[in-house]
């Protein structure tokens, strides 16, 4: 496939980008962070907004959750980008990656659980459906709890058990009078544990394990005074790892790619060049990832680790296809999709092909 030429003939009739990332390491954010997009596009005249920053508390921000903003680039957890595509959203899969990011059973330090074969029997916390104004959220958005049964499911199977073999509890979604006052310091950080509400129930006994991803969780563990009693990072085969954020789809609306696929190859350009940049600078990295999970700095240190920041690029391999096509098929068999469709014809190729040999390209140039 030829290199994408850089056309901004192609920007006519379009004045802003819009793109929404969730609070983890993506090289989206990263580009974004550090001013490449802006100056990408700043000689087309397009403006490049986000959700998190620019729309939010605005009626955009919903956004996040569907796809029908059609100038939308979004590089988040899976479960969204599912349920949107389920509920018939015009969306496109253009990349994924591949990231582990402090995924882990959280016990209580004198429980006795360090391996997955210890899970059988125990009491895991389940966290409820999410409440939505929009009723077609509901599903997708559940995230804690599509997450948390994921994530058991990937531990339990690793020692050869199913989910069966533990007993559910289940539990608000919202943060309780305990953590709400633990969690007083963290100013925004707060919704993000609220995920793991069940922290709270593990902390005065009423559950004996919850499954959290993040770095914010990890902080929320700290306060609440319990530990990390499985490594799901360090689970031997990706497959037991699999879930929200593992593989993370990039997705666009489809009158994007139509209308102005040039500028969707440039703006993956620039998170090429910030996935490259990262592997070379783990402490600025480290830095961004700071606001960008709203994590402390040690947390984002323990959540993120083992090189991950050699591996932001996104890529269409038969191998993280068949991984996400796990994740797809474990959220329709639990309810978190309204309905099946054909994840192959879903993926359009061409973006990143073109936006890899467009990086390669621009390197050879200034080389």
């Amino acid at each position: 496939m030829s290199v994408t030429p850089i056309n901004k003939a192609a920007a006519t009739g379009l004045s802003q980008i819009w793109f929404t990332r969730c609070p983890v390491p993506t090289a989206s954010g990263l580009a974004f962070k550090l001013g490449w997009l802006a100056d990408e596009f700043a000689s087309d005249g397009i403006a490049i907004a986000t959700l998190q920053e620019e729309a939010a508390g605005s009626p955009l921000a919903r956004h996040h959750y569907d796809h029908e903003l059609p100038e939308l680039i979004r590089e988040g957890g899976n479960m969204l980008a599912l349920a949107a595509r389920a509920q018939g959203a015009p969306n496109r899969l253009i990349g994924l990656t591949w990231i582990d990011e402090g995924q882990a059973i959280i016990v209580r330090p004198d429980s006795g659980i360090t391996e997955a074969r210890h899970l059988k029997g125990v009491r895991a916390a389940l966290p409820a459906f999410s409440q939505r104004p929009i009723q077609s959220h509901t599903r997708g958005s559940s995230i804690a709890r599509g997450m948390t049964l994921h994530g058991f499911k990937g531990v339990l199977a690793s020692a050869d058990l199913t989910l069966d073999d533990v007993r559910f509890v289940e539990v608000d979604d919202r943060l309780s009078a305990t953590a709400g006052v633990a969690a007083n310091a963290a100013g925004d950080r707060q919704g993000l544990q609220g995920l793991w509400a069940g922290l709270t129930h593990l902390a005065e006994g009423r559950v004996d394990a919850v499954y959290v991803k993040g770095a914010a969780a990890v902080d929320a563990a700290r306060r609440l005074g319990v530990v990390v009693g499985i490594d799901i990072d360090k689970l031997p085969e990706q497959r037991f790892r699999v879930n929200n954020g593992t593989p993370r789809p990039i997705t666009v609306h489809q009158s994007l790619l139509d209308n102005h696929l040039d500028l969707v190859v440039r703006f993956l350009d620039q998170t090429l060049k910030a996935a490259d940049w990262a592997a070379q600078h783990l402490e600025g990295v480290h830095k961004i990832l700071e606001g960008e999970t709203r994590g402390s700095a040690d947390a984002v240190t323990v959540a993120y680790r083992d090189g991950f920041h050699r591996s932001l690029h996104p890529d269409l391999s038969a191998e993280r296809v068949a991984l996400f096509r796990q994740q797809k098929d474990f959220l329709l068999l639990h309810g978190f999709l309204d309905a099946d469709f054909d994840l192959d014809a879903w993926i359009d190729y061409r973006p990143l092909e073109a936006a890899y040999q467009l990086r390669a390209a621009r390197l050879a140039a200034a080389a």
